[in-house]
């Protein structure tokens, strides 16, 4: 059994903290958002940092994982503190967003779902969806700030603190 080295505490009763790296990918005016084909809502890809790996490792191993590709990380937009409530649980997580170039060789397609893989116990699925502010606004992504800064990238790296208050569960 592989040893799961993941960088997540549980604090009881119903607090989670994790660590999470995701990339920002862009294609003919188009940025990839995957989901767990269970839930509603859409996310950037990504995953949980492992202990002793740097965000930029965590990165490109997650995009070998899932998507079967070897992307260039770019530089870092954001460094996010992150407080939500999911699935009835309070959560902290410190995020890091970076830019990341995929192969040309990575499908795209501006209407459909362009790739799908099992990722433990999740079905994910990804696709291609307009860089703008109101489309990203109507695929419902957190964390919610980077729709409204979508079509205006930070010219530096920035620190966001950002809270959904008590959102109900999505």
């Amino acid at each position: 059994m592989v040893e799961d080295t993941r960088i997540r505490i549980k604090f009881k009763p119903k607090r989670l903290f994790q660590m999470r790296v995701a990339g920002i990918a862009f294609r003919n005016s188009h940025v990839l958002v995957h989901r767990a084909t269970h839930e509603k809502f859409w996310t950037f890809p990504g995953g949980r940092a492992e202990m002793g790996e740097r965000s930029e490792e965590t990165l490109a191993r997650e995009m070998v994982e899932e998507l079967g590709a070897e992307v260039s990380v770019g530089r870092l937009l954001w460094v996010v503190e992150n407080f939500f409530h999911y699935e009835g649980r309070k959560w902290h997580e410190l995020g890091f967003y970076y830019l990341m170039d995929l192969p040309e060789s990575f499908p795209f397609d501006e209407e459909k779902i362009i790739h799908r893989v099992q990722d433990g116990k999740n079905a994910l699925e990804f696709r291609w969806a307009k860089a703008t502010t109101e489309a990203l606004t109507a695929l419902d992504i957190p964390p919610y700030f980077i729709a409204r800064e979508i079509e205006n990238l930070p010219p530096s790296t920035r620190h966001v603190v950002w809270d959904d208050g008590n959102l109900d569960d999505k």
